[in-house]
């Protein structure tokens, strides 16, 4: 089965068995779901999230409720700019200098409330958490398909070992909150992961949680899947690139 054909799958489940939840439809996006709060709960009683300063989120609705609790722990959040369009690529959520967690941990109160900011700017992560259509038992993340989520990590890993930034690393907990519905054993589905897709060291669902042996990670940008066009529209990939 290929990507493409699992996602439509998991969209088409998600909204025929009534657990998809608003915006509608699901498909073409990171699916929010039934219990996506329950899933963030879990997620915050583990001893990753308990050892975390810093988390990187991505900005998609199921994924709201983890933004939130990490700002009510005294998380500082890190969001991306939408599709990496400016050079100061990142948002800043500090939960000291923020006064309603609800409205900023928002994809359109992030940009109002949080401060951007370019990745040299960016702390040490200590936990990604990463939106998923499917996910696999093993660790393997299949998100919507425009691949801005493993470039965002990519970036991050480029910069660290570029300048020594320590920002991501191999001990850096990659995390994804899911329905059980997008969980597959990989013999169900047999997918076939690139090289620069990100695994998952925690998955997690309203009902229990996952720690694949997910193997490597990417240690940086993979330039050879990166088309022109891309590197122009993303310019710190852009500045990156030149350097290279």
């Amino acid at each position: 089965m290929d990507k493409e054909t699992l996602r439509e799958r998991v969209w088409d489940d998600l909204e025929e068995a009534g657990v998809a939840r608003f915006p509608f439809p699901p498909h073409g996006r990171i699916p929010n779901f039934v219990g996506a709060e329950e899933a963030a709960q879990r997620l915050a009683d583990q001893p990753e999230w308990e050892a975390a300063s810093t988390i990187k989120a991505n900005p998609d609705a199921p994924q709201l409720p983890v933004r939130r609790a990490a700002l009510r722990d005294g998380k500082t959040v890190y969001m991306a700019v939408p599709r990496l369009a400016d050079e100061q690529c990142f948002l800043e959520l500090d939960p000291d200098e923020l006064e309603d967690y609800d409205a900023a941990t928002t994809v359109s109160g992030s940009s109002e409330h949080g401060t951007q900011v370019g990745p040299e700017a960016v702390e040490p992560i200590d936990l990604i958490v990463s939106g998923s259509v499917a996910v696999t038992e093993a660790g393997g993340r299949i998100g919507k398909g425009e691949g801005y989520s493993d470039l965002e990590y990519a970036i991050l890993r480029e910069l660290d070992l570029d300048l020594d930034l320590d920002l991501v690393d191999d001990d850096t907990t990659v995390a994804t909150t899911v329905h059980e519905r997008q969980l597959f054993e990989d013999a169900d589905v047999d997918v076939e992961f690139d090289e620069h897709d990100v695994p998952m060291d925690l998955v997690v669902t309203p009902e229990r949680v996952l720690r694949p042996d997910a193997g490597s990670t990417p240690v940086g940008i993979d330039w050879s899947v990166l088309e022109n066009e891309r590197l122009e529209e993303i310019p710190v990939l852009e500045r990156l690139a030149e350097a290279e």
